[in-house]
């Protein structure tokens, strides 16, 4: 693929969400959900005194650590209900590392890590985003494998079964013109239009 000028392998780093929004462990629950609200995000990443990260909290975090237990979001701190420690990756891994190691561990998000610092965030949701790109890249490249030498024989279509595309009536015989496909009458008929 690289004669394409397509990088053979997509890494975390081509989809990864950047920059990522943090709360400080001591932070209330309450301004992280807060957080979450106006940025739209289904996480945040819990960050330590120092800024590095420690942890995460989920949409689910919140539903099973705070909402089931009827507590009160502005009285508890982020660090207690947070998922710790935050599972990461590197930004060069392919991105199929990524979901292999998402699908392993159970886990939505991975956090990206770049010389020990957080880079991003890279989410399932990222992957699924771009696979139909992936899977179209994948059949133009098989399509480009599969045309034949310009001195290989191409083989003639083969008949198939069913309605004419134009009669509507039953074939054995249909063939495939110009993305219709025909009986041998209307083979015949439509050859003598062109």
């Amino acid at each position: 693929m690289s004669e394409l000028g397509i990088r053979p392998r997509m890494l975390v780093k081509d989809v990864m969400t950047s920059p990522v929004i943090t709360i400080n462990e001591e932070g209330i629950v309450h301004d992280a959900a807060k957080l979450m609200d106006k940025d739209d995000l289904g996480c945040i990443v819990v960050s330590d005194k120092k800024g590095k990260p420690v942890g995460i909290i989920t949409e689910r975090d919140l539903i099973t650590r705070v909402l089931a237990k009827n507590l009160l979001a502005s009285k508890v701190k982020a660090k207690k209900v947070m998922t710790s420690p935050l599972l990461t990756i590197d930004p060069d891994e392919p991105l199929v590392e990524a979901a292999r190691k998402m699908s392993r561990l159970n886990v939505r998000r991975l956090g990206v890590i770049y010389k020990g610092s957080l880079a991003g965030l890279v989410s399932s949701k990222d992957i699924l985003a771009v696979t139909p790109e992936l899977l179209e890249t994948i059949q133009e490249r098989a399509k480009i494998d599969k045309e034949p030498a310009p001195e290989e024989e191409v083989p003639e279509p083969r008949s198939l079964t069913g309605y004419c595309d134009h009669c509507g009536r039953w074939s054995d015989t249909l063939k495939d013109i110009d993305g219709q496909l025909l009986c041998e009458e209307c083979q015949v008929e439509l050859k003598g239009e062109y």
